[in-house]
């Protein structure tokens, strides 16, 4: 019987050790060193103000013509509210309880982590459905009656299993949605363009060198995010941002050296063969480790630095700008405009969340969602 039991355990020990040294060598390596390509802010970190307190990280926001804050919860803190809404100081169930998670009723959130309003005042939420486990989809909400109107469940050639549609943007005509596919465990980044009359979706760029990250481990405020020491936190096309004209959406990699661009119109070109679309990529400029992305209208690029707690501009022409740098920005997360030029930004704090235990998230409450003037305007909700 020992002898079995001890074949047993050597069994499972081989089991995991072989496991572990799939994931080590399929999600692991890579290197720490991402360049700091920030430099003495414009304003001081006195200029942030506090627009929520939450006891539960946030993921990303929108936030409307009219002031009204929307945001999410992080997935990686499995919230039980998905989708809020800033009422009087208290972050309430949008649009309602029924929506939160499965059980009681056949539309739900499952994993929501980027939320955009468009020009027709609907909310959009994107639903990753746990790396593809479930059934991603994007809801849209009226937000005069905050009732449903408009659904798509992607189907698994566009959002299979592994895949995690990250973040999207809206163009000002609100017809056309662009979806970067982060695909953290499938490594099949890619963009996804969502024609909302037509309901219909094509998978673009899959794995172009403009999607795949550069093989650097983020280093959040001392923390080396590679969990277990085998897995990096590294996914693939994640930050995505379009210009206000709509002719170009801009993205990147977290971890990528460089901000990339294509034309809006080439995306929306069907008849454009892959090849050709891959030749229309254009290497914009140097960025700094990014996460989101959001733009004026003036064509200046936002973006989130996890790694020094900062935000930064990217001009039109390619120059880089620390706006603000603060110890708590933990881990800058989404960018919203709101009305009168406030920039919004969430911290979900994931160097304290993934891996961690619930106690532990709990122990670094709250968490933050700021907002601050840049000195220019954007649309509100993107």
């Amino acid at each position: 019987m020992k002898k079995i039991l001890f074949a047993a355990i050597c069994l499972l020990l081989a089991v995991f050790i072989s496991i572990a040294l799939f994931v080590r060598l399929r999600y692991g390596g890579g290197q720490t060193g991402f360049p700091d390509r920030t430099s003495s802010p414009v304003v001081d970190g006195d200029v942030l103000e506090i627009a929520a307190d939450l006891m539960v990280p946030p993921g990303n926001l929108a936030v409307s013509e009219d002031g009204r804050l929307f945001f999410s919860f992080h997935p990686e803190a499995r919230p039980d509210i998905r989708v809020a809404e800033w009422r009087d100081g208290i972050a309430v169930a949008y649009p309602n309880d029924a929506y939160q998670g499965p059980g009681k009723q056949d539309v739900h959130f499952d994993t929501v982590l980027s939320v955009r309003i468009d020009a027709k005042n609907r909310l959009w939420t994107l639903d990753l459905a746990n790396h593809g486990i479930g059934q991603p989809r994007l809801l849209a909400f009226d937000l005069s009656s905050d009732s449903l109107v408009h659904q798509f469940d992607f189907p698994k050639e566009y959002a299979g299993f592994g895949s995690h549609l990250n973040d999207f943007q809206i163009d000002s005509a609100a017809e056309t949605i662009y979806i970067a596919d982060a695909s953290i465990f499938a490594k099949t980044p890619a963009i996804l363009v969502y024609d909302i009359a037509t309901r219909t979706c094509r998978r673009l760029l899959e794995n172009h060198p403009s999607v795949i990250p550069d093989p650097y481990i983020p280093v959040v405020q001392g923390r080396v995010m590679q969990i277990f020491g085998i897995f990096a936190v590294r996914p693939g096309v994640d930050s995505i941002a379009l210009d206000k004209s709509g002719h170009w959406l801009y993205f990147a990699p977290v971890t990528s050296h460089y901000m990339y661009r294509i034309r809006a119109a080439d995306l929306k070109d069907a008849t454009l063969p892959p090849h050709e679309l891959s030749q229309q990529v254009e290497k914009f400029a140097e960025k700094t480790m990014s996460d989101g992305l959001t733009m004026d209208v003036d064509g200046n690029i936002y973006i989130t630095d996890i790694e020094n707690s900062a935000i930064v501009r990217l001009t039109p022409q390619g120059d880089l700008e620390t706006l603000v740098k603060d110890d708590r920005i933990r881990w800058p997360d989404g960018l919203g405009f709101g009305p009168d030029g406030w920039l919004y930004v969430t911290c979900s704090a994931l160097h304290q969340v993934i891996g961690r235990t619930p106690g532990h998230m709990k122990s670094h409450a709250p968490y933050q969602i700021y907002r601050f003037k840049p000195g220019a305007h954007g649309v509100p909700g993107q």
